[in-house]
Formats: structure tokens, sequence, C-alpha cells
């Protein structure tokens, strides 16, 4: 199969578009891609979408997901890469598809997600008529950076337990909006000196319904504000969380950074068993209505 650019794999595939979730994965490194890969199938994704500047070798496709999975040409390496994916497949996926983005080296978990498909999630969620999930992206870890100097373990992987706080999102003329908070915590908050003031939050619209004239924005909220809303006027909704080794990888590769973390755990840091009960028991997902 030819190594299609993603605006020319949604164009001319059209018949693979039909039914959702699909989601879409931007890989940056080779850092945990299978298990990424992995992971979604488990999930119930209908298609992944893996973007990479160069073909991902044939070790790093899971042989169960050969007909789910494309690996489509994308320069998923720079600051906006996510902007120009997911507003791409917005212009042209069929409005009302489920989309999910996330990166390699990323886990999504939902509530229950270890028996229930994440299209039963959603379309719990669509009956809420929610058509936007709140993700909370939960910093993972390993315990022993000489052990691992990648900062990865998927078998001894932690993650911090408290530290997480909201704080009111206000608009331009410093008002609060309503239903929005910026979420801060794990190492983005434990290690902010070295985090770009704009990409400290932890929140992420993760999860959403494609429409006309949507758009995701750099700092991952949409241009639709009740795209970024955490629940409806009446009642909390689901949320879910992404596992994620992201900031983990960049603060031991980045020059400003990596000389002087020799460790990331600390008193409060955590085991993750990787399932959606633990996350559930520390706050760092709702069930909402969903039993």
């Amino acid at each position: 199969m030819s190594f299609r650019p993603l605006a020319q794999f949604l164009r001319e595939s059209p018949d693979r578009l039909v039914k959702g979730p699909i989601a879409l994965v931007l890989i940056e490194d080779q850092a945990a891609v299978a298990q990424t890969l992995e992971h979604l199938l488990k999930a119930g994704f209908r298609l992944i979408l893996a973007l990479s500047p160069e073909p991902l070798p044939a070790h790093a496709v899971p042989e169960t997901g050969a007909t789910k999975i494309v690996n489509l040409r994308h320069e998923s390496r720079h600051g906006r890469a996510h902007v120009e994916a997911v507003n791409i497949a917005i212009e042209l996926m069929p409005e009302g598809t489920w989309l999910y983005y996330g990166y390699n080296a990323e886990f999504l978990f939902y509530p229950f997600s270890e028996h229930r498909t994440v299209g039963e999630m959603l379309a719990f969620h669509a009956e809420e008529r929610r058509s936007a999930m709140l993700t909370y992206v939960v910093d993972l870890y390993a315990p022993d950076l000489q052990r691992f100097p990648d900062a990865i373990s998927l078998n001894e992987a932690m993650f911090d337990r408290t530290g997480y706080f909201a704080l009111g999102r206000a608009d331009r003329q410093g008002r609060h909006k309503e239903r929005q908070l910026d979420f801060h915590g794990g190492l983005r908050w434990r290690f902010e000196e070295y985090i770009p003031q704009d990409r400290r939050r932890i929140d992420r619209i993760a999860l959403f319904r494609t429409r006309p004239g949507l758009r995701l924005l750099p700092d991952h909220r949409f241009n639709v504000e009740e795209y970024n809303t955490y629940a409806c006027p009446w009642h909390h909704n689901l949320t879910a969380a992404i596992a994620s080794f992201r900031v983990a990888k960049a603060l031991v590769k980045n020059p400003g950074s990596r000389a002087h973390i020799r460790s990331f755990r600390w008193r409060n840091s955590y085991p993750f068993r990787w399932n959606s009960q633990q996350l559930m028991d520390f706050g760092l997902m709702e069930p909402g209505q969903w039993f």
C-alpha cells in the first residue's frame, strides 16, 4: 500500500470513513508505537490513522490491526502538527463522526473501558446531547531514570496521585467562562519551570464529533465554546483520561531540562495499574450518569 498523505487518503477512501469512532495518532518517535496502536484496537476504534513523517516499520503495526490501521504521511513532529491533522480530518470526514486524537506513548482510558467499547461510551455521551468530551492528560513516568533513561516503562509506570487543581477560565473581558476550567497537575506542574506557560494545562478535548466550521486551536481547545466545556448545564457528564509518557519523554530529552532532572519520583508517586477504576478512584475521570 502506498504511503499516502492524510488528506489524500480521506478524499480517496470515503467508504472507510462511513462509521466511527476514528482515531488519529501522531507518531513523534518510536516509543511504544505498537502498544499505543494495540491499546486503541482493544478500545474498539473502527479505523486508526497512524500519522508519521516516514513509513512505520512492520513490527510497529500489530498484526491484529492489519485491516483497521492505516499508516499515512504527515509531518507529526512540529508544534502545530495536531492542529493541521485534526482540522484536515474535520474538513474531510463526514459530519457527526466521532474522532479521537493523541500521540504515541499515550493511552486512552474511559470509565469501564475494560468491559465496554469506546463506541458504546460515545453513543451514551451523544444521547446526553454532548458533542465533545473533556480528557485529562495524566503524566506517566518510569520510577528510575538510570534503568529507563527515556523515562518510559510500561511495566513499572508511575503517576502523581495528588497535586491536581483547576482554575477558572477567563474570556478577553476577564469574566469566567461558563463550565470551563483550566486544569493543572502532574509533571507539567512539578517541573513547570521547564514547560512553556501555554503548555502547562492538562486538559484536552481529545474526543469530539466533526461538524462544519469546527476548528481545533493550538492549545487543544476548539473555536466552538460548547466543545470546551466539561459538562452540560444540568448534570455531570462523562470524562476520560489519557495516560501519557509524552511530557516525561520531553523533559529527559530537552537540553534545558535533562541535566537538571535526576528522577521524576516523589513522595506522592504511585504505581499505575492500567485500569479505569484506579483513575476514577483518584478523581481523574468522571463516569457521570453512565453505570
